[in-house]
């Protein structure tokens, strides 16, 4: 992925939301004053429609308030896959067209990957489908507004993480000043968290992560990792300069690469961020913290909570650790509900009670 990105993306990056939708105000009327010294109409080229569908296509219905180059109505004929037959001229006669199936699964096939037409056409094959060639797989693409060179568009980090999720960590420093008898000391906690299933890792608490500490924890985490049945293949991080270079050169021994967010870019390394937030905002941020070992106790009780009891929004409010959910029942009766605490009380989780 590309390490410098435009600036605006940095400006949006940081954003609050009544900012940016200030953004947006502006850049639609800076957008109609543009299109108002254009001709009528625009021309877009099939790799064009496609990237305008890619981005548009997620915003839903609020693509309406956006879309300026054409209609909402032709947007969504792009983004259905459909192009415009008015004024088409009659079918000339010759070979017949390609049957409608196979042109949808051409359609289908280039819409779900970022497959170029030779891949496509092999895939055709593979299935079975012998009488196609690859003129009819091109012209079929071309119709539909997609390119069909390979490798269409220049991607979206968006589709980095989808696309790696399983193979894919992220990690992070938390940081947390402690009392001890020397005085007010500041620890850094290092942890990894797994994009695909939220797992997460605390891989050390120290007050000095120096090169040798994160030299030794790359080589820990190497061996942490050989336990995960999809080996890492990617780590992404910011640009903080505790993560050296012998720190990523160990882990490239291991066949993991280090992915460095851009510059003030946090939202580049969201899923890090938000569980950093959520221990901070959930359970550090609540105790005055008294040396290592109490700092240690707090985090692991948290980190137990966190993966058998705490549900996630993004695991279909599921624990990490909970691989389905328990049988529906229409109905519960309170006083078969009890709370388990933690800390003190201030982390409570709630079970059925047990037959």
């Amino acid at each position: 992925m590309a390490r410098f990105f435009h600036p605006l993306l940095l400006v949006l990056a940081r954003a609050t939301e009544q900012e940016l939708a200030a953004y947006v105000e502006y850049l639609k009327a800076e957008n109609r004053i543009l299109r108002g010294k254009l001709p009528k109409r625009v021309t877009c080229t099939p790799a064009e429609r496609q990237r305008l569908v890619k981005l548009g296509k997620p915003l839903g219905p609020a693509i309406k308030e956006l879309i300026t180059i054409v209609t909402p109505r032709t947007f969504a004929r792009w983004a259905n896959g459909e192009t415009k037959s008015v004024g088409r001229e009659p079918a000339k006669p010759g070979r017949p067209r390609t049957a409608k199936p196979i042109r949808e699964l051409v359609v289908r096939m280039a819409r779900e990957n970022g497959w170029g037409l030779g891949r496509i056409l092999g895939e055709l094959k593979k299935l079975g489908i012998q009488k196609i060639s690859k003129g009819t797989v091109r012209n079929i693409l071309i119709e539909h507004g997609f390119d069909p060179g390979p490798q269409r568009g220049e991607g979206t980090w968006s589709e980095f993480l989808r696309i790696h999720a399983k193979t894919l960590w992220a990690c992070d420093f938390i940081s947390k000043k402690a009392w001890t008898l020397g005085g007010l000391v500041e620890f850094y906690v290092l942890f990894f968290i797994h994009i695909e299933t939220r797992t997460v890792h605390i891989a050390g608490i120290t007050t000095t992560p120096d090169g040798r500490w994160m030299a030794q924890q790359a080589r820990n985490l190497g061996m942490y990792f050989d336990e995960f049945p999809h080996a890492p293949r990617y780590i992404i991080c910011d640009q903080d300069t505790k993560f050296t270079r012998q720190f990523e050169t160990i882990l490239a021994a291991d066949g993991v690469e280090l992915k460095r967010t851009a510059v003030r870019a946090p939202n580049q390394n969201a899923y890090a961020e938000r569980f950093a937030q959520t221990l901070k905002h959930e359970c550090l941020d609540h105790f005055v913290v008294f040396g290592e070992g109490h700092l240690r106790h707090l985090v692991r009780e948290f980190m137990d909570y966190y993966h058998r009891w705490r549900p996630h929004q993004a695991l279909g409010n599921l624990p990490p650790a909970m691989e389905k959910p328990p049988d529906p029942i229409e109905t519960i009766d309170p006083g078969q509900v009890v709370v388990h605490e933690r800390l003190g009380g201030l982390l409570k989780h709630y079970e059925r009670r047990a037959a």
